[in-house]
């Protein structure tokens, strides 16, 4: 039996269950039935994180596009946020290869329309249109998308482009790298906002960072290297970068929720949406 489902954000299961026929399948009823509804540009970008099998599924689904009518542009390893940024950019669906923050025998796909990620109803969509996936189907020749080295470029200037370039001078940053996709951008940004940016942890096998609940080795590495008294923040994310994690200059991590909290004061929010899991500091802070 397949592990393959979708779930709060996209498709994912073991790669074993994803590579090949199962990622061709899947991309090509999303191609036919949501992509054909809302995307008139036939384009579809594409990316990807840094797991062992990646770029391989990215390479199927680029494939599905083509045979699809689509026209498939390569975006390359980069964080979904900035896949999501192109697609609107563009008027084009999207499709990020990517499993997030579980661990590298899995992976997954999650699929986007020009307006933004799809929603339950798109799933059933795609789901209608798949039809019996165990029926291993005949994949036409590979089709490489046509890549467009620019896209990191153009999602770096959405920042640089809102936030002064000292607005975090004095300040000194450990950038926890791992296996992020957004692990050189990320530093790359801070210290374009004056901050003091030293790489730290930088992994060449994948690491299942889940920003949220925490493993107990990330947690024990945070509190070592923030132990030193070298650094007033650290920063991280998933790995696919589209969930940050901030702990202070004594190792102790910010709740996401907090963190939002915080981003919300600071852009001015008049309202904030949150899930049931979130703690009650947003409540008795007011003002929402």
């Amino acid at each position: 039996m397949s592990s393959l489902k979708f779930g709060t954000s996209g498709l994912r299961g073991l790669v074993a269950d994803l590579v090949g026929w199962p990622s061709y399948a899947y991309a090509g009823a999303f191609f036919r039935s949501v992509g054909a509804t809302s995307c008139a540009s036939r384009t579809a970008v594409i990316g990807r994180d840094l797991r062992d099998s990646s770029a391989d599924i990215a390479a199927t689904v680029a494939t599905a596009a083509a045979a699809a009518g689509f026209a498939a542009i390569d975006c390359g390893p980069l964080p979904t946020p900035a896949l999501a940024l192109e697609a609107i950019r563009r008027g084009a669906c999207a499709v990020m290869v990517t499993g997030s923050h579980i661990p590298q025998d899995r992976n997954g796909l999650k699929f986007y329309r020009p307006d933004g990620e799809i929603t339950k109803a798109d799933e059933a969509a795609i789901l209608a249109a798949l039809g019996d996936v165990s029926a291993v189907g005949t994949m036409p020749a590979p089709v490489a998308a046509t890549p467009d080295p620019d896209v990191v470029e153009r999602y770096r200037r959405r920042y640089s482009a809102a936030f002064a370039p000292d607005i975090l001078a004095g300040l000194r940053v450990a950038v926890y790298q791992q296996s992020s996709v957004a692990r050189d951008l990320l530093a790359d940004l801070l210290a374009g906002f004056g901050a003091e940016v030293t790489p730290v942890g930088r992994s060449d096998t994948f690491v299942p960072i889940d920003t949220e609940a925490h493993r107990p080795e990330d947690v024990t590495y945070i509190a070592e290297t923030m132990a030193s008294g070298a650094y007033d923040a650290l920063v991280t994310t998933d790995g696919d970068a589209d969930r940050p994690l901030v702990a202070d200059d004594a190792g102790c991590i910010l709740r996401g929720d907090v963190l939002g909290l915080i981003t919300a004061r600071y852009l001015g929010a008049d309202a904030v949406a949150v899930p049931v899991t979130a703690g009650s500091a947003i409540e008795r802070a007011g003002g929402f």
